[in-house]
């Protein structure tokens, strides 16, 4: 299942490009254009502080990918052809999370190749660097499961297809991808630090070396254990969730 889903990929690599193409504007404006009015509360490079936050968000995005691909699947009765064949009711599901997971290695390695071309680098070493990688990559697999669900319970291509924006704005909207959260009114700067993809863009920004905490080890502890726990919480809702609702449209 793993190796049917990456062929796909292969066969369309502009859906890829597609997904490529979003971060890579923003690194350019934000970084850029935005980037030399850009304040930060510890000081430092703005473009440092942004590519963490550009790595996480486009995880987070690939949200879609899942959705689109596990609703297409349904829609066009893969779903009906597989369960009549000796495997296991989770292989279809569990397949498509280890081919994303995959697919979201090669886009994380393009944008990191990105970043270092504008000038981004991490300075903590090479082991705090692959930390701050696996994080990431953590993150997605939780999303992953998630467009997996939403992919399943909404299998209607150009349906998921609306949904998913709308679900993933309100977790890029209040968090630290762009913003600090000291620079936040109270309350939003709150909402902001507990936010999941907040979490896990603090950490790799401190792991990486780049702009962040400012010297503060109490928010670094906090924001590593958000980091680590909320995927864990996500994908001990969404995996169960996942597989329950993918045998009952294998009934």
């Amino acid at each position: 299942m793993t190796k049917r889903n990456l062929a796909h990929v292969v066969r369309a690599p502009e859906e890829v490009v597609i997904y490529f193409t979003l971060p890579i504007m923003f690194v350019l404006v934000f970084g850029y254009v935005f980037g030399s009015g850009m304040a930060l509360p510890g000081g430092g490079d703005y473009r440092e502080f942004l590519l963490p936050g550009v790595f996480a968000m486009t995880m987070l995005y690939g949200l879609g990918a899942t959705a689109t691909g596990v609703a297409f699947d349904v829609d066009r009765g893969v779903v009906d052809r597989f369960r009549s064949m000796p495997m296991a009711r989770s292989a279809l599901v569990v397949g498509r999370s280890a081919a994303d997971l995959v697919r979201a290695v090669l886009e994380l390695t393009t944008l990191v190749v990105c970043g270092l071309l504008v000038g981004w680098q991490w300075r903590n070493g090479i082991g705090d660097a692959l930390a701050a990688v696996g994080l990431i990559l953590l993150l997605r697999l939780a999303i992953t499961w998630i467009g997996i669900y939403l992919g399943l319970v909404v299998p209607n291509p150009d349906t998921v297809g609306v949904i998913v924006f709308p679900a993933a704005f309100p977790l890029t909207a209040p968090s630290n991808v762009f913003v600090a959260p000291e620079l936040m009114p109270g309350w939003l700067g709150a909402v902001s630090e507990w936010n999941p993809l907040s979490s896990t863009v603090a950490t790799t920004r401190e792991l990486f070396g780049n702009p962040g905490f400012g010297g503060d080890s109490w928010a670094a502890q906090h924001s590593l254990l958000l980091a680590i726990g909320w995927p864990l919480v996500l994908m001990a809702i969404f995996v169960p969730l996942s597989i329950r609702q993918y045998q009952k449209l294998s009934r």
